[in-house]
Parts: structure tokens; sequence; C-alpha cells
């Protein structure tokens, strides 16, 4: 069934506003338990693959560490005359994010991949100083087009969370480009088939929508896909043993507090609006990360 680029950012986009309505100021208290995590995840290395890295550390050691800024963007574009109010939160224009980027690189921060974050949660592994995550979600090309370009003058790396229905599709990445994106040392997520929310998911759902994906992404990039992001950045526990079961080893959310058993599975990012500056969205970072 072949649905056309409005249909699914239209869809993608009633279902954000529901549950990102707002963006809270400060981040939520949350309670400490002794519950253990664990991920499991073969390496990446095609010439390794029955090598295992595992990341172990109980939840209360994961929830106790700092929190890093993960920001997640989703369309890189100018506003359109019919872009409405709520659209505009999830357009940035192309200048607004090359300021954005600009100021990360002048005000010293690094780019992370998940591989770091993960270390640094479960092993206390050391980060560079002013750590900060990019993440991409949707596959919509202007993260390729503009993106890409943008990061590439600061040496940043981010993740790109992949939509594969719309793989190829007008106004979306094309195999091509989602496998230069890997090559360049940037990390490809999996976000599902055709962006369902999770919490529906029943019978098949799970096939279609993880399995799938998984198995298309890698091969396309020809690496291990070990990481996930709730399409809408809405998640549930049950979703969570589905997403282990395919040696996924962290999965992320938006703006709800992390899961006190299973946190790497409900790492917490930050949607970027499209009218902030570079000021604006590091004063942001600093209140929802504290």
């Amino acid at each position: 069934m072949k649905k056309p680029r409005k249909s699914i950012f239209a869809v993608c986009m009633i279902c954000s506003i529901a549950a990102c309505s707002h963006f809270p100021s400060s981040v939520d208290n949350v309670q400490l338990t002794a519950a253990a995590t664990t991920a499991v995840a073969t390496t990446s290395n095609p010439e390794s693959k029955n090598e295992e890295k595992t990341f172990v550390a109980d939840a209360a050691t994961v929830l106790a560490k700092k929190e890093i800024p993960i920001l997640c963007y989703h369309q890189l574009r100018d506003w359109r005359p019919t872009d409405s109010k709520t659209a505009k939160d999830y357009i940035v224009p192309v200048a607004n994010f090359s300021q954005q980027m600009k100021l990360l690189a002048d005000s010293g921060y690094h780019t992370i991949l998940p591989d770091q974050l993960m270390a640094y949660l479960t092993r206390g592994e050391a980060l560079p100083s002013k750590p900060v995550m990019l993440t991409f979600d949707d596959t919509d090309d202007s993260q390729y087009r503009v993106g890409l370009a943008e990061m590439r003058k600061y040496g940043f790396k981010g993740v790109f969370f992949i939509m594969t229905v719309s793989i190829g599709r007008p106004g979306y990445m094309t195999k091509d480009q989602i496998k230069e994106l890997a090559q360049d040392g940037h990390i490809i997520g999996s976000h599902t088939w055709d962006h369902h929310n999770v919490k529906q998911y029943a019978g098949s759902d799970w096939q279609i929508q993880l399995d799938k994906p998984l198995k298309q992404l890698e091969n396309i990039t020809g690496t291990q896909i070990k990481y996930f992001a709730y399409p809408f950045g809405l998640w549930n526990t049950a979703a969570i043993p589905e997403i282990k079961k395919r040696n996924m080893i962290a999965a992320f959310q938006l703006y709800a507090k992390r899961d006190s058993t299973d946190p790497l599975y409900t790492i917490r990012r930050m949607i970027v609006p499209g009218a902030w500056d570079g000021v604006r969205m590091e004063s942001w970072m600093k209140k929802n990360f504290k």
C-alpha cells in the first residue's frame, strides 16, 4: 500500500501534536529503584559479528547519572505560507538550524553518539566536555541536504531514526543517502515501518513495525541496528521487551519520565521548535537536562 508524502506527514503531525503539545521547562523528578537493566548487542563490525558488547547497570545507577542534552529534529526547511503555527514547531528554518549548529560549536559542545552515551550511563566512562546528541526523525530528505552539510562544517555526528515506508519517496531520503550517512560515521536507528504508535500494537504489528524495518536498514547500512525511537515519543512497558527481543540496546522517547526499571529504553529527548535561535535553544537545553 503506497501512501503519499502528504498523508504520512499529516498523520505524524496530528499525533505529534497530541503527544507533544507543550515543551516542559523542567525535568520531572524520578524515583530511583534498585531494579537491574541489561542490554546486549553484537558489534557493528562485519568482521566481528560473533563478538558481543554488553552494557550492564542497575536502573538506579543509570537514573542517577546526569542527563545529557539530546535534541530532536524533523524537517529543516524554510516556512511556507501553508504551514500552521503548530507545524512550525517541527519545521526548523535553514538559517535557524545553521545558527544553532554554530552556537554549539562556538560554545564548545561536542556531539556524541549512542554507544558513547551507553558507556557513560552503564559503565561510567567519560564523555567529552559539554556533550550533546543530535537526532533526526522520520527520514525527511532535508536532514541529508541541510543537516549533513551543516554538521560537516563542525565535525558533528548525529543519529538518524528512519521510518522505512518513506525511503525513496519524493521528499524523503534514498537508500544511497542513508548508506552514505552510515559510512560517514553517523548512526542509523529504527523508527518503525510507518510511524504507528507502539501503544496500539497487537499481533503481527511487532513483526511489521520492528522486524521488517530492522532487516531493511541492516541490508542498507551493512551494520546492526541497535537503537530505536518511539513514534511521537510515546512508549509503554509492553514495548520494551519487544524491542529487547530484537537486540536493540536502547530506545529514545521525548518528554515523559524515564521508566524506573528500564531507563535505557526510555531515554529522553527534546524537540527543537522552528522559532528558536541558538541562544534560546541552549537555554532550554539547560532547563530540560539539569
